[in-house]
């Protein structure tokens, strides 16, 4: 799952560059954002679900279920502090940020270990 996790650093690193290049220094941030706003609740998630994956007794379903959620609740919330915090914030740079970041999930597949 981790795998996954390295793609959507990478991607959003390449989209920060491109949008950086088209849209100047508030596009670059403003896609760093929106990829780290998908990153960061995927990284938490995954680092959840490894140490649960080691204890004998887990409800993994439950644990799942409960972590999704809080992932979901997470990139919202992260989303809404971006645009109270970033009053330059130019939103189709961190919209193309945050949905190349939550599709390199996609190629996770291609990629060996």
């Amino acid at each position: 799952m981790l795998k996954a996790v390295y793609l959507q650093i990478g991607a959003t690193i390449l989209a920060s560059l491109i949008a950086g290049l088209v849209m100047g220094l508030p596009g670059a941030l403003s896609a760093a954002l929106g990829g780290a706003a998908c990153v960061l609740p995927n990284l938490l998630f995954a680092l959840r679900l490894s140490a649960v994956a080691k204890r004998p007794d887990a409800s993994y379903p439950l644990e799942f279920f409960v972590g999704e959620f809080v992932k979901i609740a997470s990139t919202v919330g992260l989303l809404a502090t971006v645009q109270l915090v970033y009053a330059d914030v130019h939103w189709l740079a961190l919209f193309i940020g945050f949905v190349v970041a939550l599709k390199a999930n996609l190629f996770a597949f291609l990629v060996k270990n």
